[in-house]
């Protein structure tokens, strides 16, 4: 007899930019919990600040750790 597979969701909350990972910082304050938080920005500083599980410093050598000011080029 086969045994049962168990199949649990694993999910994950990402943030990108000033906004996505000010909407993470939140989620992580309130409490949520089983998720893994992932942060992602041009902005080192926002970064550092974070309390998320994972992150990601996009854009180092454009921005040189700061941010893109909504500017996407």
């Amino acid at each position: 007899m086969a045994t049962p597979n168990n199949y649990l969701a694993v999910i994950k909350v990402v943030g990108i930019g000033g906004g996505g990972v000010n909407a993470v910082n939140r989620m992580i304050e309130v409490g949520l919990r089983g998720v893994e938080f992932i942060a992602i920005n041009t902005d080192a500083q926002a970064l550092l600040m974070s309390d998320a599980d994972v992150k990601l410093d996009v854009g180092r050598e454009l921005t040189r750790g700061l941010g893109a000011g909504a500017n996407p080029e």
